[in-house]
């Protein structure tokens, strides 16, 4: 029954904040539905595409989701419970809704353009620059770490003879389930697109299509199988997320998100369905205390950092910015897809913490190899027992919807990165790669970003998921922090209220360069020693740039606030 009780509060608090606090920040901000939005004024047909808000919100929803808010609050709940509810819910509300309705709101004020032209405009073209080079570190680790995800959902480990199956096979693994359904997914993402922007099918039945389609997919996946080796995944993975990232958004993008977001949206059903179950039939038992001593270090700044997307993300004000402003139909739907969306994300976070909680002490006794694998055996186990038939079909398709939301994150993840690689060697007056001159040219190419940041990515992504995991949690939240700075600066240059965002910047930017301080002495302590690895090495040259760049920005940030305050 505690588990009951804990997703219904979740639901209701946090409704609460969307219906209130959602609507209050929208008339604060002046969110007005005659306005043109770029989607309609700059239509290009590849990435400036007008999209129903349905289609926007099941994009926007998948590619912020992810695998954080099941990893984060998994990780978190060796702290108890209560914190990471709290921060699930509180952090949802107040900081990462406010991050993610602010930073689409000023992304759609200035033509779609990212976080980086809207500092800018308030605290000048090096604070964009810098700003430029802190978001595309932080997508490095964002590709390399999903990659490695990715990768392992798909990869089966080698039998007893050594031996890695290759190409299709019968009586799949979860792993090889995932991996064919993945595929077909793209496939079936490509025909709607094609149905709805070309054909000129309507939404409504291209979505009954897509719906059937999905369901066919996982019939075939439970009966075949897709099995490769891993380095063969991840060098697929890598052409697949740089063609996704360079072909038009009506194509991949839309199509293949929106029909993603109704698996996950099922997903987030058939867990609050289990919770009902288990609570009336005591199934499962929630075994997290309210409250513990956690093996992760201080509460402060550890948890914060640890739950990451289930409360606030730094990668969502990148989506916000880079995609979907680009497509977003009118201002009034900003606040559903913007704000409404990391609600629902919290709610995923809630879930997750729920499903750890129905298998917590073997999760604790290291039973499972990572945590979605613990996501999936939690929920499963509420409606049977481990072994039985409806217990594996659960599992096999939790797997595929982690599967789907980490891979919707890195196709995602890699347009972006391609937008902010050509933003950083473009003058004020270059529209585009084209525009530039000589050298400038090459590196604003949409191809060589591209390039540059999947071979990076995968390759990092190859290596060992822990040593990436470790700092993408302090780079997501640090980058919050400087969005939510980012976009108080420019609310106040406009003269609109921006007194909302001072505590959860302060907050975010003093928890995220703490843990920083902490990983840059851990790591030179490591290395003094003379027993580091590559990873000890990698992550201090790492932690030492985004702490050098925050700090940097952080005072320009400052600078402009003095100012503005001078004016008044």
């Amino acid at each position: 029954m505690t588990a009951l009780l804990i997703i219904i509060a979740a639901i209701v608090l946090l409704f609460i904040g969307y219906v209130f606090y959602g609507s209050w920040l929208a008339k604060q901000w002046g969110i007005d539905p005659s306005k043109k939005t770029p989607a309609n004024s700059m239509t290009d047909g590849v990435d400036y595409v007008p999209a129903k808000p349905a289609v926007l919100m099941g994009h926007h929803f998948s590619s912020i989701a992810g695998a954080g808010p099941i990893n984060g609050p998994i990780q978190a709940a060796v702290f108890g419970w209560v914190p990471v509810f709290l921060w699930c819910v509180i952090g949802g509300i107040f900081f990462g809704g406010l991050q993610d309705f602010g930073s689409l709101f000023a992304s759609v004020r200035h033509e779609g353009k990212s976080v980086g032209e809207i500092i800018k405009d308030s605290m000048g073209k090096t604070a964009k620059k810098l700003f430029i080079i802190f978001a595309l570190l932080v997508l490095i680790l964002v590709i390399a770490s999903f990659v490695n995800v990715v990768a392992g959902t798909f990869f089966t480990k080698a039998n007893e003879a050594g031996k890695v199956a290759f190409g299709f096979v019968t009586n799949p693994t979860n792993n090889q389930t995932t991996a064919i359904i993945s595929v077909m997914f793209i496939v079936l993402a490509v025909i709607y697109g094609i149905l709805t922007n070309r054909c000129g099918l309507k939404t409504l039945p291209a979505t009954i299509i897509g719906i059937v389609g999905i369901v066919v997919s996982i019939a075939v996946g439970l009966k075949f199988g897709l099995a490769m080796s891993r380095t063969t995944w991840i060098i697929l993975i890598g052409v697949y997320i740089a063609v996704a990232s360079l072909i038009p958004v009506w194509i991949m993008l839309q199509p293949r998100d929106y029909l993603s977001s109704f698996l996950l949206y099922a997903m987030m059903l058939v867990a609050f369905v289990g919770i009902i179950v288990s609570a009336f039939t005591g199934g499962a038992s929630f075994e997290i205390p309210a409250f513990n001593s956690a093996k992760l270090g201080a509460m402060f700044p550890t948890l914060f950092i640890t739950v990451a997307c289930g409360a606030c993300s730094g990668f969502h004000s990148l989506i916000a910015t880079g995609t979907s402003s680009k497509q977003l139909d009118n201002e009034r739907n900003a606040k559903a897809i913007g704000y409404g969306s990391m609600l629902i994300e919290s709610a995923l976070g809630i879930i997750s913490l729920i499903a750890v909680g129905m298998v917590y002490n073997k999760w604790i006794d290291k039973g499972y190899g990572s945590p979605s694998a613990a996501f999936g055996a939690g929920i499963a186990i509420m409606f049977g027992k481990e072994g039985t038939g409806v217990y594996n079909t659960i599992n096999a398709l939790l797997t595929l919807a982690v599967s789907v939301f980490a891979l919707t994150s890195l196709d995602t993840g890699t347009r972006l990165s391609r937008f902010m690689f050509s933003e950083l060697f473009l003058k004020d007056s270059e529209k585009t790669w084209k525009d530039a001159k000589g050298v400038r040219k090459l590196l604003a190419h949409p191809l060589f970003g591209t390039s540059l940041m999947v071979v990076i990515g995968c390759i990092l992504g190859g290596l060992s998921l822990s040593q990436i995991w470790g700092l993408f949690g302090a780079a997501n939240q640090l980058l919050a922090g400087i969005a939510l700075m980012a976009v108080a600066a420019w609310l106040g240059e406009v003269g609109k209220n921006n007194k909302m965002f001072f505590i959860p910047t302060i907050f975010m930017l003093a928890a995220t360069l703490t843990f920083l301080v902490k990983k840059i002495i851990e790591k030179v302590g490591v290395v003094g020693s003379g027993k580091s690895v590559w990873g000890d090495w990698f992550q201090l040259a790492f932690a030492a740039a985004m702490a050098i760049l925050a700090v940097i920005l952080v005072i320009e940030g400052a600078k402009t606030f003095k100012k503005q305050a001078s004016k008044k």
